[in-house]
Parts: C-alpha cells; sequence; structure tokens
C-alpha cells in the first residue's frame, strides 16, 4: 500500500510539472525547416517531462519516436493574410490548451495572445524581396501588411530565437523593443553525407561549385560574372551550380547565354544526396557570393566534407565561418575572382582551409541549440 501510495503521488508530482508546448511545425520539409526538423528530433531526445504537439501539414507523416510527443494536422497555408485563416488557425492553437507556442518562423496568428516563442531566421525580405510582376499598389499593400505582422509577432512573443549574434543586432537596431527578449541559439551542420558517394553524370573534373537556390540575396549572377573573369586565367576550370531549376535559375540561364564562359558554367538542377556528397568531396573549392543569410548552412556542410570555402563577407558569414574561409567582397566580381584564384593558386593555403573548416564545423551542434531552446521554455513556463 505504500509503495502504490508513492506511485500514484509520484505520477501526480510528474503531472504537476508537466507543461504542453506546441510547436508550429510545418515548414520543416522546405530548405529552412531543417531548424524546425533538427529541433524537434533533439528535444525527444532531451525533455522527457514536457508534453508536446507538433503541428504538421496534413500530408506530412512524420512520426515521433518519444511518447510525449505527438503530431497534429494544421491545414492553414504557412503565409497567410486572409482573416479567416487568421482566425480559424488561432482558434486550432487555443483549442490544445498550450502553456507555451513556439512559431518557428516569424508569421503567426495574429489572435492568439497566449505564452509565445517565435524564431526569426533573418531581415531578408525587408531587403531583398523583388515586386516582380505584382502591381505597385498590391506590392506596395502587402509589404505593408508583412511588416505589421513582422512587428505584431515580436510584440506579442515573450522571447524571440535568433541564430546568430549578427541577426540580433540587425533586429535591435530594425525593432529596439526586441532587445530584452532575445536568444541566440546557433544552428549547426549537418554531419557528412552517410549515403555512398556517386558521381553525377557529364561532370567535368576540374571545377569549383555553389549549391543553393538563385534567389536575388543569394546573388549568383555575381558569381557568374567573378567566374567570366577567372575563366580567363584558369580556362580548364569549371562552374558547377547546384539546385532547383526554379524561375530564377531559368532567368540566369538567359543572363549568361552571352558569356564567353558560358560551356564552363553548369546549372545541374536538383541532384540526390549522394552525387551532391561525390561534389562536395571532389570540388577544388566552394564558393558563397550571398548578400544575406540567417545562418549559412550549406557553406559549413561542404566544409564538413572537406572543400575550402571562399565566402562573402557580408552579413552572418564572417560570425559562423570564422578563420575557416577566405572572404571577398560580394558586390566586386574583380575581387571575387581574385579571392577564388587565390585558393586554387596555393595548395598550402587549401589544406590550411581544410582543416580550419573540419574544426569550424566542430562548434556548432543542433543538440546544444535544442537544449538551448528548452532552457528558453524553461524561463516562460518554468
Amino acid at each position: 500500500m505504500v509503495f502504490a501510495g508513492w506511485g500514484a503521488c509520484s505520477r501526480i508530482i510528474i503531472a504537476s510539472m508537466q507543461k504542453h508546448i506546441v510547436i508550429d511545425a510545418r515548414i520543416r520539409r522546405s530548405s529552412t525547416g531543417r531548424y524546425t526538423d533538427r529541433l524537434v528530433e533533439h528535444l525527444q531526445d532531451i525533455d522527457h517531462v514536457n508534453r508536446y504537439t507538433i503541428l504538421v501539414e496534413p500530408d506530412d507523416n512524420w512520426k515521433m519516436h518519444s511518447p510525449v510527443f505527438k503530431t497534429v494536422p494544421c491545414p492553414f497555408p504557412q503565409f497567410s493574410f486572409n482573416p479567416l485563416d487568421q482566425l480559424r488557425f488561432a482558434w486550432q492553437v487555443y483549442r490544445l490548451r498550450p502553456d507555451l507556442v513556439h512559431f518557428t518562423m516569424t508569421q503567426q496568428p495574429i489572435f492568439y495572445f497566449g505564452r509565445i516563442v517565435t524564431t526569426t531566421h533573418d531581415l531578408l525580405m525587408f531587403h531583398f524581396i523583388r515586386r516582380g510582376t505584382t502591381p505597385a499598389p498590391v506590392y506596395w499593400l502587402k509589404m505593408k501588411l508583412y511588416h505589421f505582422l513582422f512587428w505584431w509577432g515580436h510584440r506579442k512573443s515573450d522571447r524571440i530565437i535568433v541564430p546568430t549574434h549578427t541577426v540580433a543586432n540587425e533586429l535591435i537596431e530594425f525593432q529596439p523593443f526586441t532587445k530584452k527578449k532575445l536568444a541566440v541559439t546557433l544552428e549547426a551542420s549537418e554531419p557528412p553525407i552517410k549515403a555512398a558517394a556517386v558521381k553525377p553524370k557529364d561532370i567535368p573534373d576540374n571545377f569549383i561549385m555553389y549549391l543553393g537556390t538563385a534567389f536575388p540575396h543569394k546573388n549568383v549572377l555575381t558569381l557568374c560574372k567573378a567566374f567570366e573573369l577567372l575563366h580567363t586565367s584558369h580556362p580548364d576550370v569549371h562552374l558547377l551550380l547546384v539546385g532547383k531549376k526554379e524561375k530564377h535559375y531559368l532567368e540566369l540561364e538567359e543572363q549568361i547565354a552571352s558569356f564567353t564562359s558560358a560551356d564552363h558554367i553548369h546549372i545541374t538542377g536538383f541532384l540526390p544526396d549522394e552525387e551532391v556528397k561525390w561534389l562536395y568531396s571532389h570540388t577544388k573549392l566552394y564558393v558563397t557570393p550571398s548578400l544575406g543569410e540567417g545562418f549559412g548552412l550549406t557553406a559549413l556542410e561542404a566544409m564538413a566534407h572537406g572543400a575550402p570555402v571562399v565566402s562573402s563577407n557580408a552579413s552572418v558569414m564572417p560570425e559562423v565561418y570564422g578563420d575557416a574561409a577566405v572572404y571577398c567582397n560580394p558586390k566586386d566580381p574583380e575581387d571575387i575572382a581574385r579571392q577564388v584564384a587565390k585558393v586554387l593558386d596555393d595548395d598550402k593555403l587549401r589544406n590550411q582551409l581544410i582543416a580550419a573548416g573540419a574544426k569550424q564545423v566542430k562548434r556548432y551542434s543542433w543538440k546544444k541549440m535544442s537544449e538551448e531552446t528548452l532552457t528558453v521554455y524553461k524561463s516562460i513556463i518554468g
């Protein structure tokens, strides 16, 4: 009886300690969603007390390995100005009766007013978004609404998580009231790809590479202009641009068609992990010319596979890559070409960068990021 009573008592104590945390993970299957995916995976290993509900897209069959975690389909768009979507999404969250909600993107329902943690990855929307074919009045209205949602989400949040000190400083300058709410939880590189490396078809032996989208802030056209200059002194080198062929890459193909180096620039489209692994392992160097990032994961992944890195000196890159990269001015094609040539022509420097990169990636850990996030949760709900 004593033991039975103690067992019942312990269950009551545990239940009283347990909090219900909801995490919006609808973004997790996108490239930006890797943060959310790794966060939830590691939280399952480190938090066995609190109860979690993970909001996922209706067709996402993500399986949890912890009994205190469960997924719930959330049918609303990841980003919507529709008032009905806003109201219905807020109502779904309220019905879950959470002690805390973690929105892993800044976008969140206007009408939810519970305890909130918001992750803001970057401020790129305010610097690099293009109007495109959107009529000017519509574009103006959308940006005004986005500014409001960005401001309102941070106003409602108890804490705001950002991936780097650089983004923290940018946000403080943009919204000074966020200063006392901020927590920096550094992200991490993926470990080296486990699958056996497979050489993609029709890939030249002597190449440098970039992996990612061709969105404006990625600055890939400037990289191509730099390669045009590099081609005069290194005519046997090829440039591989690895990423899904969407409209930005199709536009880029048209823009570089007249380059003298056009037949040495290869837009590969999407490649599977085992082929990406081969490219990382065989490239002469990896180059990232971006004008802005929230963290900059792909160059770290290249380092993890033994590739030397030439990086833009803008935004978060110097903070994240430290001494493990050679830096260039991303707005100056001549400087990009000069720094790439410097690494290509100096085997000693290449080896130094490879060794420094291997050390740099060890500074970051998804598990540590998740532990720090859990500390943020506890600072709000105990």
